[in-house]
């Protein structure tokens, strides 16, 4: 489904959208809801451009008389029986604001309305396509009414009737029918185009309604391609219907081509001119000048006569406008040529024999056009000139215009003129960053008690070490890490189970850390006694210092081993390792009773006061 309230902000001109909200505020201040209709929907969804707006209020729509006439609006026409205005507005906008009513035909041609709601209003016109609504209310602004699925029609290109008996009730049908397939390029729907056929057939036109055949003949004039639906209605027969004196022999086919070529270079420009008045002279360039009062005299609406009459005056006003030296300047007559109406602009642009008014108009289609691009936009971001700064969308516009005047040739003509407009240079950032400082010596912090306590176990552990001369002794003076220490407070800190027929100095082992039980193992097997008594005075300071923590249940985290012993215990052990591997082979039953060495920890604990006096007589 589209999105009818983004389609309304992109599809019509400024000039359509201001004419929206003025019709919309004169019906809020009725108290009436108002809706989009008709071929402005059809035209809105399908991507055509649109020509005229139809609305439709709930309500008497000529109550809206007054308000859109203050509103900039001119009255070029109304209908009493369906309570109709026809308006234009600037811009070459042209609408129809009119009732929402329910039609019942007692005879053909000739409609009986009623005042009725929008869905009933849609219900009584002539092609799905056009029974569409768009609420312009608040609340429900943009939503899309379509209660006969027109919307499929649009789809498949198809003029389908609302009403079967729709061609028998209003003959105008036939006529609209061979026009919007002509302006379109679709096709009447299967059942459509039989009826079409029988109603021509069985002269269903003889009911032809007076008003509507000169709204007919007058929507002619309106088309996008007068010409093209002129040809249309002469193979069907209905030219003659309408105006039998008018045929498409009486066109100036060639101005009627260069003109339309006008109308599309002022259209890109954003000049959009309503060209119904400027088709008229040569639509009926070869018409008698008699059978051209007539056909005036035949359309609905007075006011578009009007127009056609005023064109020349208006013209020829504007043109001593743009030729005098108000306009010498390229500014001034750009700025004019938006000004001023858009159909005198048209028709003088279309019609001019003067070689410098041709010259202007030629230099506005082209070099004029192109200033906008030559604006110094690199060196306004030199300058700190940038979207965002106050004022920059009229400076542009300045600046467009001095470019086009070509007061800005050169480099320095346009930094003297953009001068006053650079705001001045933001303050150079602050250096943050600081100055290097010389380090300082720290100073060693004081030691705690807890880091004291293990100092002292260092110190014995490394005097003990000095005695043993074993690759074991020797790592551990080498600086046992605190690693090491902490896993013997926790083998220290769990209770052990005693090893099966362990000697007495392999139960005092069992407290120190793995990594010193490792390298125990790993000694070589021709080591004397000596050493080994060495290692019981090793294992005993840890004990001691351990003793404290275990009795109490404390977590031993605070131990006194570091934690690079296993490292260092293994780069010391690995290279003195024997030869033979009966050592290491017996070792492996006592790796394996690990966890039991960790049991014992408890008993160690209660004797750890033996051990004491034999550290002191040893050292």
């Amino acid at each position: 489904m589209a999105d009818y309230i983004y389609l309304l902000q992109t599809r019509l001109t400024p000039a359509q959208q201001s004419t929206l909200v003025h019709v919309r505020d004169a019906a809020r201040s009725r108290g009436m809801t108002i809706f989009l209709v008709g071929g402005a929907v059809r035209d809105l969804t399908t991507g055509s451009p649109i020509r005229d707006l139809d609305f439709a209020v709930q309500g008497n729509a000529t109550r809206l008389k007054k308000e859109l006439h203050k509103a900039g609006g001119i009255l070029v026409g109304e209908d009493e029986p369906t309570q109709t205005l026809y308006f234009n507005f600037p811009g070459g906008v042209r609408l129809e604001v009119g009732s929402t009513l329910s039609a019942t035909y007692p005879k053909p041609g000739k409609p009986v309305f009623k005042p009725a709601n929008i869905l009933d209003d849609l219900r009584r016109r002539d092609f799905t396509a056009n029974a569409m609504a768009i609420s312009l209310n608040d609340g429900s602004y943009g939503l899309l009414m379509d209660p006969l699925n027109g919307i499929a029609d649009l789809e498949n290109r198809e003029l389908r009737l609302v009403s079967n008996y729709g061609f028998i009730e209003d003959p105008a049908r036939m006529i609209r029918a061979v026009r919007f397939a002509a302006r379109l390029g679709w096709q009447m729907e299967e059942k459509t185009r039989q009826r079409y056929e029988t109603g021509k057939e069985e002269g269903y036109i003889s009911a032809l309604n007076p008003t509507l055949r000169k709204y007919e003949l007058e929507e002619i004039f309106h088309e996008e391609d007068p010409l093209r639906v002129l040809h249309r209605l002469e193979a069907e027969g209905w030219a003659k219907v309408l105006f039998p004196a008018w045929t498409s022999a009486k066109v100036n086919e060639a101005e009627l081509d260069r003109l339309r070529d006008t109308i599309g270079q002022l259209e890109s420009m954003g000049i959009h001119p309503d060209p119904s008045a400027a088709y008229f002279p040569l639509l009926t360039a070869k018409l008698a000048p008699k059978d051209t009062h007539t056909l005036k005299s035949s359309f609905a609406r007075p006011g578009f006569v009007d127009q056609i009459d005023a064109l020349e005056a208006d013209t020829k006003a504007f043109a001593a406008q743009f030729s005098s030296k108000a306009a010498d300047a390229p500014s001034d007559a750009w700025t004019m040529l938006f000004a001023a109406p858009p159909e005198p602009v048209l028709w003088l642009a279309h019609t001019t024999k003067s070689a410098p008014l041709q010259a202007k108009f030629k230099a506005f289609f082209g070099d004029w056009s192109q200033a906008r691009h030559k604006i110094p936009y690199q060196l306004m971001q030199e300058m700190r000139i940038k979207p965002g700064l106050p004022g920059y969308d009229e400076l542009l516009e300045t600046l467009f215009f001095a470019v086009m005047d070509g007061k800005l040739d050169t480099p320095e003509s346009a930094k003297a003129f953009l001068e006053p407009f650079s705001p001045p240079a933001p303050p150079p950032p602050m250096n943050m960053r600081r100055r290097a400082v010389k380090r300082e010596a720290k100073v060693p912090k004081p030691r705690t008690k807890k880091v004291a306590a293990e100092a002292k176990t260092e110190d014995l552990e490394v005097s003990a070490a000095s005695e043993d001369q074993t690759p074991a002794a020797t790592a551990k003076a080498a600086g046992a890490p605190k690693a090491a220490a902490k896993t013997t407070a926790k083998a220290a800190a769990k209770p052990v189970a005693p090893a099966a027929k362990a000697p007495a100095a392999v139960a005092k082992k069992a407290a120190p850390v793995k990594a010193a039980s490792k390298a125990t193992v790993k000694a070589p097997s021709k080591a004397t006694a000596k050493p080994v008594a060495a290692k019981k005075a090793v294992k005993a300071a840890p004990v001691k210092a351990a003793a404290k923590p275990v009795g109490k249940k404390v977590p031993a985290k605070k131990a006194v081993v570091k934690p690079s012993a296993k490292k260092a215990a293994k780069k010391v052990v690995k290279p003195a390792a024997p030869a033979k591997k009966k050592p290491v082979v017996k070792a492996k039953p006592v790796s394996k009773a690990k966890p039991a060495a960790k049991k014992v920890a408890k008993p160690v604990a209660k004797t750890a006061s033996k051990p004491k006096p034999k550290s002191k007589s040893k050292r």
